[in-house]
């Protein structure tokens, strides 16, 4: 798998089981609580389903009919100001550090800023280090609550960028 056969693309019904597969497998490797978390959300195994709204979209990076991780933009739960939330990015152990969760971060936020967007908040775990730097690179900064509802009680670190 060279670098360059990977590609972030709009994800499709056949990717649904492959990156609910990924996402639960990076939650697990990471010591994220099962409950309170994106690990419990019932949308991960319909992701085309439930991003095929208006002003969401997830995307998928994909080698071949591989999964190897996503990200996705959809309005934030239970807020109502113009605020999308950046959702489920993971990626798998063997494409970290190499410049793909710049590139998906980008590809995400400019999606967002094209709907109409605002700002954009995310969720994440305190001891996730590698994605606040990312998140920190492009912009988001911590804030002191939670935005909305998202039902994912267990992360406890909050971040927000303006579009």
């Amino acid at each position: 798998m060279g670098k360059d056969t990977i590609v972030i693309r709009e994800i499709e019904q056949k990717d649904d089981p492959k990156i609910a597969k990924a996402i639960r497998s990076v939650l697990i490797e990471m010591g994220v609580p099962k409950v309170g978390t994106a690990y419990e959300d019932l949308s991960l195994d319909c992701m085309t389903e439930t991003y095929n709204k208006p002003k969401a979209k997830y995307f998928v990076l994909a080698s071949g009919s591989e999964i190897l991780g996503g990200a996705g933009i959809a309005p934030l739960e239970n807020y109502s100001g113009n605020v999308c939330e950046l959702q489920k990015m993971y990626f798998m152990p063997s494409i970290r550090g190499k410049g793909f969760g710049l590139k998906m971060m980008t590809r995400c936020l400019d999606f967002a800023k094209s709907v109409g967007y605002q700002h954009c908040y995310l969720e994440t775990m305190p001891y996730m280090d590698d994605a606040r730097k990312l998140y920190k690179k492009v912009g988001f900064e911590f804030i002191d609550k939670p935005m909305g509802d998202t039902g994912h009680y267990s992360c406890t670190v909050w971040m927000l960028k303006t579009l």
